[in-house]
């Protein structure tokens, strides 16, 4: 195995871009391209690399996958500077949990996006 990279069912493709795009993630494509509404997007920060699809563009494909926002589900990213992170974004999310130091000595503080995902974010200090 090489890698693995989550494709994330949302209701709207342009507000999911909007949030991740707020806490640094970047726009890498969308299907179809420019001009028309997307129903799927791939957006990275680094080596992190998310692809959000719409639940409408699933049709009846896969009735398994629930077609409800967030669950239970989280994604837990690690990162360099995480107080840095904390401090530019913390005023744009909802933040669960703040700054902390875990008893296996990460440094993480967890937020909401907006399809009601979990986000942890962590540091090895």
């Amino acid at each position: 195995m090489d890698s693995m990279s989550p494709n994330i069912f949302v209701e709207d493709i342009n507000k999911t871009i909007g949030f991740y795009e707020s806490i640094g993630f970047q726009l890498v494509m969308t299907v179809p391209e420019a001009g028309a509404e997307p129903v799927w997007a791939m957006m990275s920060n680094g080596d992190v690399t998310f692809m959000f699809q719409t639940f409408a563009s699933l049709g009846d494909e896969l009735p398994e996958i629930s077609r409800t926002n967030g669950g239970s589900l989280l994604f837990y990213i690690k990162l360099k500077k995480i107080r840095e992170f904390f401090e530019l974004i913390k005023d744009k999310v909802t933040v669960l949990k703040g700054l902390e130091t875990t008893f296996y000595g990460a440094t993480e503080f967890s937020i909401l996006d907006n399809n009601r995902y979990v986000l942890t974010f962590a540091e090895d200090e």
